[in-house]
């Protein structure tokens, strides 16, 4: 089996340096190409420390179609910034790379033109809010509770992230209210509350920031005289890195012209 070729865009960040590694040490994968702001020309190998060269230098992510061809690369990881991603990953899909999206704070329309360039351009996607396994399970516990309890218990989301995060609610958190309000038939999203504001229908979403909390996520479904919690800590970054790149081995053999997800990849 041949090796699945990886490419990374900021791959000088903390969470690239994390990919990169486990690329190094996973079987039938290669990091094939590194971009970023910074360093740009030095080798990716020397720039995060690794002792060694790995023979791929950072380019620039102006150049991404180019060397994403040159150097043959299966499949890009994209976890940074929402306008960033905006507008790499249509680049990369129109150089017939896949693609693996972890990047939170996406607005529908971006979301729209990525998914418009991944059919256009007959490449294969997971584009996913948190690439943690258990988080896959988190989801689906979720969607049961909210079918089977139905709109006779009120929700309320809560999510904790570091101090460092720049959007907020949390795509995690998003995603877990948009399932519930499909399995109730709709309900308005109500972020925080202040003053005078009696509940309704709502699911309400509250977010905290604070120190180096990697991520929590706390669904709770509260019914008269009793409460139902469903929780998911993140203890370590190495959970999504770990989930992306089971997703980067998946998607490279799965149709193409498709938008997946992680409860696919996790199917």
């Amino acid at each position: 089996m041949s090796n699945v070729r990886i490419g990374l865009v900021g791959a000088c960040g903390k969470m690239g340096a994390m990919i990169i590694r486990r690329i190094l040490a996973t079987e039938n994968t290669e990091l094939s190409a590194a971009f970023d702001i910074v360093n740009i020309g030095q080798d990716v190998g020397d720039r995060l420390g690794l002792g060694k060269k790995l023979g791929v230098p950072v380019s620039d992510s102006k150049d991404l179609a180019a060397v994403l061809k040159a150097s043959k690369t299966d499949v890009l990881l994209d976890f940074t910034v929402a306008a960033a991603t905006a507008v790499n990953a249509p680049v990369a899909a129109g150089a017939g790379v896949n693609l693996i999206i972890g990047t939170t704070g996406l607005s529908d329309a971006q979301k729209a033109n990525i998914r418009d360039a991944v059919v256009k351009n007959n490449v294969a996607a997971v584009i996913s809010s948190n690439y943690s396994i258990g988080v896959g399970i988190f989801l689906k516990l979720v969607r049961q509770a909210a079918r089977e309890l139905g709109n006779d218990y009120d929700v309320e989301i809560i999510e904790a992230h570091h101090n460092q995060k720049k959007d907020a609610p949390s795509g995690t958190a998003m995603t877990a209210a948009e399932i519930i309000s499909k399995e109730m038939g709709g309900k308005e999203f109500v972020y925080g509350r202040h003053g005078v504001c009696p509940r309704g229908k709502e699911i309400g979403i509250h977010s905290i920031r604070g120190g180096d909390i990697v991520g929590d996520h706390t669904v709770m479904f509260i019914g008269n005289s009793e409460r139902i919690e469903i929780r998911h800590q993140a203890h370590s970054r190495e959970i999504f890195v770990a989930g992306a790149i089971m997703a980067a081995k998946w998607v490279v053999k799965q149709k193409k012209g498709t938008v997946y997800s992680m409860t696919d990849v996790m199917a």
